[in-house]
């Protein structure tokens, strides 16, 4: 049935790439809100499921890149494992290769690293129609360039991921989560202070409701080294079913920070440097949801700050991302993506120009030419 399922895929892609029809590769659709432009005929990718190899001992799953990602992750825990970085959901149905694609991580990213880092190895279909295989399922497999991690976030803009082998580690045998009330600034003076201490820091999210803001941390490791950052860095101690639910919805953005966001605004990512200071955003804007340990900051505005934003992101040595658009006609003109300076822009044309050279994969997503 598999290998059915495969060869109908290549047969779609060689027709595509013959007629440069341009190709929507879609798993689950959890993430067709984001990028530029998404158009062209569905290539659905979910026949193409089911766990190849799994070797609990050795922390290495491969599976096909249709996979349910709530496939996975069931046969991980029931092995004491897990995806460390936390793979946001934004629905029910999303897949490993749709995970792979994205590169999105959640709120652990930080402290144990994003998806391409726990890639090993990945079987691509091209634009050609070829299979073309990176990596493996160890470390240290590379030589040369790491074209399976270049997968990651490329967001199906270079090809199909077929198959994917991941690294995955054991579940932390202790977690708790700690609320303190503070400001922003404090919340970050904080972070950046506990940084440099040997705590299991593990995920941070700081909001502000009603004009009072409040700054969760959640430690995850051994129980020793848990209970002994609780006790030094004090705070209110969460209940865990709780907090495990509220870092859930943190991940998938259903806190209502992010569900209550008015229609007129579009939801922004400003990726910047953990010890940026408290943003300058424009005036009159509510304040932003800190995630990352200060690296993450999530803003709600309408498209008229766009460019405010960018330069605001820009001074602080960083980028902004229009991750959730609204309905708005002008917010349809605006770049989703930071355009990329000369020579990376280079790169990356000459990339995919490389792998997809007629141009069929998730055409536009992500800006003109991409």
């Amino acid at each position: 049935m598999q290998d059915t399922a495969l060869q109908s895929l290549i047969d779609a892609v060689q027709a595509a790439a013959a007629s440069a029809a341009p190709l929507c590769i879609r798993g689950g659709g959890t993430k067709e809100f984001h990028g530029q432009n998404l158009h062209g005929k569905a290539l659905e990718i979910s026949a193409l499921s089911g766990i190849v190899s799994y070797e609990p001992s050795e922390l290495v799953v491969t599976v096909r890149g249709g996979t349910p990602l709530a496939e996975l992750e069931a046969t991980l825990a029931g092995q004491g494992q897990c995806l460390p970085f936390e793979p946001p959901r934004f629905g029910p149905g999303g897949t490993v290769g749709g995970m792979v694609a994205a590169g999105l991580s959640g709120p652990a990213r930080a402290s144990v690293g994003a998806v391409r880092d726990y890639v090993l190895g990945l079987q691509l279909l091209n634009g050609r129609g070829e299979l073309l295989s990176f990596g493996g399922q160890v470390m240290k497999n590379v030589a040369g360039y790491d074209l399976s991690r270049l997968m990651a976030g490329a967001w199906g803009t270079l090809g199909v991921i077929t198959e994917v082998s991941l690294k995955v580690l054991p579940v932390a045998p202790a977690e708790a989560t700690l609320k303190f009330e503070c400001s922003q600034a404090e919340a970050l003076q904080r972070l950046n202070a506990w940084g440099g201490q040997p705590l299991p820091l593990n995920a941070s999210c700081w909001v502000e409701d009603a004009g009072v803001g409040t700054l969760y941390l959640r430690l995850r490791g051994a129980a020793a080294a848990v209970e002994a950052a609780c006790r030094t860095l004090g705070g209110e101690r969460q209940d865990s079913a709780a907090a495990a639910k509220d870092w859930d919805a943190c991940r998938d953005q259903q806190l209502p920070w992010f569900v209550d966001r008015p229609p007129s605004e579009c939801l922004w990512r400003l990726s910047v440097p953990q010890t940026a200071p408290v943003l300058a955003l424009p005036a009159g804007m509510g304040a932003p949801l800190v995630e990352w340990h200060g690296g993450q900051r999530w803003v709600k505005a309408g498209p008229a700050h766009s460019v405010a934003l960018r330069q605001t992101a820009a001074n602080a040595g960083g980028y902004a991302t229009l991750f959730r658009a609204n309905n708005d006609p002008l917010t349809m003109e605006i770049p989703r993506f930071e355009p990329l300076k000369s020579p990376l822009d280079r790169i990356h044309r000459r990339l995919k120009a490389e792998f997809d050279p007629a141009g069929i994969f998730n055409h536009g997503r992500l800006g003109a030419g991409f």
